[in-house]
């Protein structure tokens, strides 16, 4: 370990991430292991483009947006990203919601949606409700709270229903735009996409925003530079380099998620071995394994 009553030259870290830097190991390791953002280009322009759908004045017809990428791309940070800088307002009667986020039931229904949306409002549910109830419901409180986006998280669940439920879905998506003036956010995979697709009129309502798998280039090397000025050690990682750059995008295959896990077991493993930086060595002695590698090991378990 590094000597904590030697002066130690932090100026490769963040200021937050320098006052970390100075705590006892085992407060470096919690924060090391914490969630947190690293902006990015692309995810900069996703953040701007909610932004301005928040603000867009009410009319009939109200752009939407569809966030599409690989599983662990990081599309639900920046929802949370999103929604934590427009957080619920408490009022004497009543709570408002500028931005509602709801998942996207596994077994994709009206009612279980609508039961969803409940559920996130913080609205108690009775044991039995016909659709055309909970319907009429659901847009009562939405508009009592406030709501001026309402976020869809793993769209790509719909897929998961029969053709007329998943009909009887995306009609419900027309609908709801329809009804309460408010720009719709659709998150989820390529299925995601494929579902939209699958309705001209929704197709043309839902402009897409990809988050593709990420490639060793200039962004991607400016990312790890974030990275490595944001873990608490006491000296520079060099990862920033076209070559680690090009080893870290290929061992964690490509999306930011599975990068993040990757450094941050390296960063655990460089505060515990002493080493004190993300390198080959404390990649090394990281416990990570990639998605394919997984795979692998779990298949082998299974024979």
């Amino acid at each position: 370990m590094v000597n904590s009553d030697e002066p130690v030259d932090l100026a490769h870290l963040h200021p937050a991430a320098q006052q970390i830097a100075r705590l006892p190991d085992a407060e470096r390791l919690r924060y090391v292991r914490a969630d947190r953002w690293i902006g990015y280009p692309r995810a900069n322009e996703a953040l701007e483009r909610l932004e301005t759908l928040l603000a867009w004045p009410s009319k009939q017809r109200m752009p939407n947006l569809l966030l599409i990428g690989p599983t662990n791309n990081g599309k639900s940070m920046i929802v949370e990203k999103f929604r934590r800088s427009h957080p619920p307002v408490s009022h004497p009667d009543r709570e408002e919601f500028p931005v509602l986020v709801v998942q996207m039931p596994s077994e994709p229904s009206v009612g279980r949606f609508y039961t969803a949306l409940l559920a996130a409002l913080g609205a108690p549910l009775r044991a039995r409700y016909r659709v055309a109830e909970l319907e009429q419901l659901v847009l009562r409180l939405l508009r009592s709270a406030g709501v001026r986006m309402l976020v869809i998280d793993e769209l790509h669940n719909v897929l998961g229903g029969r053709g007329d439920t998943r009909r009887e879905f995306l009609n419900l998506l027309r609908y709801l735009g329809n009804e309460l003036r408010i720009p719709l956010i659709a998150v989820g995979t390529r299925d995601a996409y494929l579902a939209i697709r699958s309705d001209d009129q929704l197709e043309n309502r839902f402009a897409p925003l990809p988050l593709p798998r990420w490639e060793a280039d200039a962004d991607a090397r400016s990312l790890l530079a974030s990275f490595a000025a944001s873990f608490p050690l006491h000296r520079p990682s060099p990862i920033a380099s076209a070559e680690m750059a090009a080893y870290l995008f290929t061992r964690s295959e490509g999306t930011i998620g599975e990068l993040t896990h990757l450094l941050t077991d390296a960063a655990v493993a460089a505060i515990e071995s002493g080493e004190e930086a993300i390198n080959q060595r404390t990649l090394g002695l990281a416990p990570y394994a990639g998605p394919s590698e997984r795979r692998r090991q779990f298949e082998r378990e299974l024979t």
